[in-house]
């Protein structure tokens, strides 16, 4: 029992059938994976920056090199052909949709035609993170992302706030070079310590040494102020600022804002999204190590800061816990599926077909072997009068055989045509095990389905992996647009200036066929028969597709041309101005019209002349 394989099971454990990936002890080969090898990489990272590299061999069609480790050079034999990276393909144009946009709930309220500043606020809002959107590329940085995250299992944005560009930046970050510290006792999901570490190699011309870089946010308490300065060796480092008091005894200098606690002693700041002063703000860190500096037992969240040299960023500020001004971590880490209780990573979309991938790879392998032989068949010869002569199989080539002589052709297209079905048979059950019917990966004519409803049942497997990995995401890109929010406030942007901050999402477009027409006569008869409202409606269309941008304003230009209903609409009310409102037009100027008065005519009597009460009476009648 003590050489039993020990029996590895955590995020990545789903790899562990790779020999080259999990040895006896359960860890990644050392020649295949030397990156998770290296000194400063924590024991617990390294079976997930091997995943990282096996997945991404994978995507790019070089699994074999990495087999040959183990396999030997027959391994490059083996064919691929691109199966992997069609599945995740497919998978993250079905995720993020046909399109992408930022709504803040708020903004798509009707007000009836009623000012009300809430909802002003929001749709000025809205309308900044579509403008800054629009300017930083988000849709580009959102794909770089994405495929990170389906392929590896995560995808990792990181936030700053550029002053130069008067805006916060946004950037795509590979998962491998991301070493969150998660505490013990925390659900792991959003570290008070991030790191983002990469070695960088030997550079001769420029006598630089390999070296690491890393940089670091930390969530701590908040200190004196600092400024730029240098060591007793010269080393650019920060020091804090100090000030004689009343007394003449040197004391701290306090950030702009910060307040002190007599009692604890401890700093406070109010921040502008916040209602109470918080004692927390996010350090930044940039520094590289020589790798022949490090000694001893040390990781990347135990690098000495002794033989670190801290970065100049372009304003002249030293990255050495240079205060942010904010209260959070400026990292949004997107996991690709809802990860397990108490975890933090998530898994590769190409986890559960792995396996079927290498069969796959295996067979395509023996069919391009065996179409060889059918291509170019062997032939078996007896007989011949001349058994000196070397004969050559080819076009107008002449045998002469003997009495008893024969050629018989060996036919292996059967044993090829078994190996394109069983190639198929594996694609289906990879597309099945994926979740994606093969009509969602585009092998298979939607015209030959049945009937319409037949097609909606054969994408449900599609709509439960959709929607588990939108749900995954959904929460993630409403905390990144927190983040610009308050980072435009704090580096008081005049256009953020008085804004709260607004719940924002970042909405997928529909990722199924739509018909449109149907949806389009299903609204349009729904609004005419008032079973639905045209609100409602508007919505229907743009998640059908129809090139609709804000749901307020096309309201407000259907109302605009809706004569027939302004008129019935002046009917009921009788007031000219709801109408007009009704319209989005100015009511004309009604004159004042003066009371009518009739003519009295000559069948009328004067009142003045009419008998009283009593006449006539004790008067006879005569004839």
């Amino acid at each position: 029992m003590s050489r039993a394989r020990a029996v590895v099971i955590d995020a990545w454990s789903w790899l562990n059938y790779k020999p080259i990936y999990s040895d006896p002890r359960g860890m990644p080969h050392r020649r295949a994976f030397p990156e998770a090898k290296a000194s400063w990489v924590p024991p617990g990272d390294e079976r997930r920056l091997a995943a990282y590299k096996l997945l991404t061999a994978y995507d790019n069609n070089q699994a074999a090199e990495l087999a040959e480790v183990l396999d030997g050079p027959t391994a490059r034999e083996r064919r691929e052909f691109g199966d992997p990276a069609m599945f995740v393909d497919a998978i993250l144009a079905h995720v993020l949709g046909r399109e992408q946009h930022i709504v803040v709930p708020a903004a798509d309220t009707t007000t009836d035609g009623q000012p009300d500043t809430s909802v002003q606020t929001a749709e000025r809002v809205q309308t900044l993170l579509r403008e800054w959107a629009e300017t930083e590329l988000l849709p580009m940085r959102v794909q770089q992302t994405e495929r990170k995250a389906v392929v590896l299992g995560d995808g990792v944005y990181r936030l700053a706030w550029d002053p130069g560009k008067q805006r916060a930046t946004v950037r795509a970050v590979d998962p491998g070079f991301y070493f969150p510290v998660l505490p013990e006792d925390s659900d792991g999901e959003f570290p008070d310590r991030v790191h983002f570490a990469w070695e960088l190699p030997e550079d001769p011309r420029r006598g630089l040494k390999a070296r690491i870089r890393r940089i670091t946010y930390e969530l701590a308490p908040i200190g004196p102020a600092t400024a730029a300065g240098a060591d007793s060796e010269g080393r650019s480092v920060r020091a804090p600022l100090t000030t004689e008091d009343t007394d003449g005894q040197l004391v701290p200098v306090l950030g702009q804002g910060d307040t002190v606690d007599p009692t604890t002693g401890s700093i406070s700041r109010l921040y502008p999204w916040n209602d109470q002063p918080s004692t927390l703000t996010c350090y930044l860190t940039d520094a590289t190590w020589n790798l022949e500096d490090l000694k001893g037992q040390v990781d990347v969240d135990s690098l000495p800061e002794d033989k670190a040299t801290y970065a100049t960023r372009s304003d002249g500020e030293v990255l050495d816990h240079l205060d942010l001004y904010i209260d959070f971590v400026p990292v949004v880490h997107v996991p690709n599926t809802v990860p397990a209780a108490e975890e933090h990573w998530g898994q590769s979309s190409l986890a559960k077909v792995l396996q079927v991938f290498d069969e796959l790879a295996s067979s395509d392998t023996d069919s391009a072997r065996a179409s060889a032989t059918t291509g170019l068949p062997m032939v078996a010869i007896s007989g011949v009068s001349d058994s000196r002569s070397q004969m050559d199989v080819g076009p107008g080539v002449l045998f002469k055989l003997g009495d008893t002589g024969r050629i018989t052709a060996v036919d292996t297209s059967p044993a090829l045509r078994e190996l394109r079905n069983h190639v198929h048979d594996l694609a289906d059950r990879a597309a099945k095990v994926a979740r994606l019917p093969a009509v969602a990966l585009g092998t298979v004519d939607p015209s030959k389905a049945p009937s319409g409803y037949a097609l909606e049942l054969s994408l449900g497997p599609l709509d439960s992996l959709i929607a588990s990995m939108r749900l995954a995401r959904d929460h993630k890109y409403a905390l990144l647009l927190k983040f610009i929010q308050r980072l435009h406030q704090a580096g008081q942007h005049p256009d953020w200036l008085g804004l709260p901050v607004q719940p924002a999402r970042l909405v997928f477009g529909p990722y199924k066929p739509t018909d449109k027409a149907g949806v389009l006569e299903q609204v349009t008869l729904g609004v005419d028969k008032g079973v639905i409202s045209k609100e409602t409606g508007i919505r229907m269309l743009m998640e059908a597709g129809f090139p609709i941008e804000d749901m307020e304003e096309e309201l407000n230009r259907i109302d605009a041309r809706s004569f027939a209903a302004a008129r019935e609409l002046a009917d009921a009310l009788g007031n000219p101005d709801e109408v007009a409102d009704f319209l989005g037009r100015r009511a004309p100027d009604q004159p004042e019209t003066p009371p009518v008065v009739l003519p009295a005519t000559d069948d009328e009597e004067d009142p003045a002349q009419a008998p009283g009460p009593g006449a006539g009476e004790g008067r006879g009648n005569t004839t």
